[in-house]
């Protein structure tokens, strides 16, 4: 078999300039979707997460056990299955989200699940000490906490933080499945109309381009705030 015409059949199945010119606009405009969907998650979920990390802290029991129920509930069930459940199961009870809310929903339910767990951790990792003494200054507890403890554990947190928070907002992809026009839906529907896989690579480097200065930025925050040995 001749080697260039195998490889010439390699590039216009998977790499057809032709077919990638056509649906370029498609994928930057689920580009656009993905960026929106992603800070959405980012913000709601964090902040979710670190509301209900600093609640915890009060030791309120009733609420600290239905914080780590409604938690574990959300760290165990997969995220698409968590979309469905909204998209599709909402409408019963007269809510018909979309599929771009459903999406947002569900994974900023998931990284806020996560997240409150890693400021859980940080908060309670902070010597008890550090409680005692701010108390003898005259701090109230929640001055304490939010003033000395919680600057603490934040630091301590980033570096998982910042992984867990890249590794839920690659999952926009799964809005495709509740028909969110985000890269991969965009990607999925061009290669159908095209009957071509190339769209798809495209979609690929979309991702690549989106989401690997974010993984370094992640890396640099990681070290530039890393405690020192």
């Amino acid at each position: 078999m001749n080697p260039v015409s195998t490889w010439d059949r390699f590039v216009e199945t998977f790499f057809n300039a032709k077919v990638m010119a056509k649906y370029l606009p498609d994928i930057l405009s689920g580009v656009v979707v993905t960026i929106e969907l992603a800070v959405l998650i980012v913000v709601t979920g964090l902040a979710a997460g670190l509301a209900l990390a600093l609640v915890r802290a009060l030791g309120i029991r009733p609420i600290n056990w239905l914080i780590v129920f409604v938690v574990d509930l959300f760290r165990s069930l997969p995220p698409l299955v968590i979309i469905v459940l909204i998209y599709f199961g909402l409408p019963a009870i007269e809510l018909t989200p979309s599929g771009f809310v459903s999406t947002w929903l569900s994974l900023g339910f998931v990284l806020m699940a996560f997240s409150e767990e890693i400021f859980w951790a940080g908060i309670t990792s902070i010597h008890r000490g550090q409680w005692e003494a701010s108390r003898s200054t005259g701090l109230s507890y929640g001055q304490t906490l939010l003033a000395v403890i919680l600057p603490q554990a934040l630091r301590l947190t980033i570096p998982p933080l910042t992984n867990r928070t890249i590794a839920i907002t690659k999952g926009t992809a799964l809005g495709s499945v509740v028909a969110v026009t985000e890269i991969l839906g965009q990607a999925s529907s061009a290669m159908s109309n095209s009957y071509n896989p190339s769209p798809l690579m495209l979609g690929a480097a979309a991702y690549i381009v989106l989401f690997l200065p974010v993984v370094v930025a992640a890396r640099w925050i990681e070290t530039r705030f890393a405690w020192k040995r």
